[in-house]
């Protein structure tokens, strides 16, 4: 299956969307990862050049997680999707709600594509607020509580059958200086790691 194909059947008129251009086997996918939002330049994406701007931190993410990972293609046979919430690129500092809005029909049947997934990570506050607007369609609240990610930490949270966990933004350099977050998101992972094993 072609992610990119079957998000482009749902009907836009929107021009500036991304999406991820790959092949893939959802039935071995077991947990998905959601970033932010898609890059400027789509080489920089997780599935575009070898040495992309957002695999410069994910990458080290997964190996302080104790996972012998050096490339995406690792990622994927460890059963782990990444996609980003937002799929148009931001141009200003913050994401408006407009853009967030745009992409939640695509982010839902992204979500959707993969039966046997385990674990759903919500990488930063832009991921957590489109899970909740998706979620909150079925359940009429909000999966995961408005509070600091550090404040969610450890609490389990389901959405079905499906373990929840809030983190922290994984792209950007931002990761690479703030050591406790780079801490807290790869002890994370390890977590899913051991979720979907």
């Amino acid at each position: 299956m072609n992610i990119k194909e079957e998000l482009r059947k749902l009907v836009t008129t929107q021009t500036n969307l991304r999406f991820n251009d790959l092949e893939i086997n959802p039935e071995k996918i077991q947990a998905i990862m959601i970033n932010e939002v898609v890059p400027e330049d789509p080489n920089q994406d997780f599935y575009g050049d070898d040495d992309a701007d957002y695999l410069k931190t994910t990458i080290p993410l997964f190996q302080k997680a104790g996972l012998p990972i050096s490339s995406i293609s690792d990622i994927l046979e460890m059963g782990v999707y990444i996609t980003n919430a937002v799929k148009s690129p931001k141009y200003e500092y913050t994401i408006e709600k407009s853009s967030i809005e745009n992409s939640l029909p695509f982010l839902e049947k992204e979500i959707n594509l993969f039966s046997n997934v385990k674990v759903i990570l919500l990488m930063g506050d832009v991921a957590k607020k489109s899970f909740n607007m998706i979620t909150k369609k079925s359940l009429k609240k909000n999966i995961v509580p408005s509070i600091s990610t550090y404040k969610l930490r450890g609490t389990e949270i389901y959405y079905g059958s499906i373990r929840v966990m809030p983190s922290y933004i994984m792209t950007g350099g931002n990761i690479l200086i703030e050591k406790s977050k780079f801490e807290m998101a790869s002890h994370d992972i390890a977590a899913m790691a051991v979720l979907i094993k």
